[in-house]
């Protein structure tokens, strides 16, 4: 039947009615908030509202959170020395390491994920093992991030989450857990991650930017869709849980073909330059920061995504609150 029997516009005539028939549900145990650990806090100059954090930092984020109802938290490290292959990755006594113990201490319900990578330890800031020639050995990385994996893993980290887009690490890192009595411990793996200028701010939080050369050899090309369902179908094969896609809001249409291969749980990261675009509008006035930070989140969880990875979690969090 089409108009005027059919009108649309009977749903939407108040608020109740709308609420009644929306299809998409934003809420704060939907997101998780990644968090910088480092021995000194400082602010992220390019993030207004984020910070470097310390250890007692840290877990006072992560009770806020928690009451907020926020789930959990992704925590990145950055190490007070930097070496080749980066070994404060796997450091015991790392800055990670130490966060999650403390946080989960003081707030054991807090699911405490941890990224694994390297690009933050090492001197050169590749996420791997870098050869003579500048390239970066895939094969040798593997072990150095199963070792870090498997610290984080004897931490009490409650999701290893491996970032460095090097192939064949879900396995090797999935091998490494289960053969240390890890082996219910699940992988969040980054499996669609693409070269984006997206990750500017959070090169800047991270210090994390490349010596030399890009990360355009192991990260995915931005314009490469099949890709990013080949890259996922890998890390499923190889034992991951969960899977994700990085960066969100510019990458919806991989989000949802990658919702439409797979039964697994699918996260996406609103990664640091999408947080900032949308602080440096607001802050000119150019739109309603809380109406766009919820439609776009909003937006994410309906192109298919369970889990949404944002700067914005605590702030959305007080606003869905309120709603």
């Amino acid at each position: 039947m089409a108009f005027p029997d059919t009108r649309l516009r009977r749903l939407r005539r108040t608020a109740a009615l709308r609420d009644l028939v929306r299809e998409t549900e934003l809420t704060p145990g939907r997101l998780i908030a990644p968090l910088f650990v480092a021995s000194e806090s400082s602010p992220v100059e390019s993030m207004p509202g984020v910070s470097r954090l310390t250890i007692s930092g840290a877990v006072a984020a992560a009770g806020r959170l928690e009451a907020l109802g926020v789930p959990g938290v992704l925590l990145f490290g950055i190490p007070d020395h930097k070496d080749a292959e980066g070994s404060g990755a796997w450091d015991e006594e790392g800055a990670v390491q130490l966060a999650v113990r403390a946080i989960k201490s003081a707030h054991p319900r807090t699911l405490v994920m941890t990224d694994v990578c390297l690009c933050e330890y090492t001197d050169h800031g590749h996420c791997g093992v870098v050869r003579d020639d500048g390239s970066v050995d895939n094969d040798a990385s593997l072990e150095l991030l199963a070792r870090t994996a498997l610290s984080h893993a004897r931490a009490g980290a409650d999701v290893i989450a491996p970032s460095d887009m090097m192939d064949g690490r879900v396995g090797a890192i999935r091998s490494e857990l289960d053969a240390e009595g890890f082996a219910e411990l699940p992988i969040l793996a980054y499996a669609a991650k693409f070269a984006s200028a997206y990750y500017g701010p959070f090169r800047e939080a991270a210090d994390s930017t490349p010596a030399f050369g890009d990360r355009r050899g192991y990260q995915m090309d931005p314009a490469n869709r099949r890709e990013a369902l080949r890259e996922t179908e890998l890390d499923i094969a190889e034992g991951a849980d969960i899977v994700m896609v990085k960066p969100a809001l510019a990458y919806l249409d991989v989000i949802a073909a990658v919702r439409a291969m797979t039964l697994l749980p699918l996260a996406a990261y609103n990664v640091s330059g999408e947080y900032a675009m949308v602080k440096a509008a607001a802050a000119a006035g150019a739109f309603d920061e809380r109406a766009i930070v919820l439609e776009t989140l909003t937006a994410i969880r309906r192109a298919g995504a369970d889990i949404i990875v944002t700067y914005h979690a605590e702030e959305a969090a007080q606003w869905l609150a309120r709603t």
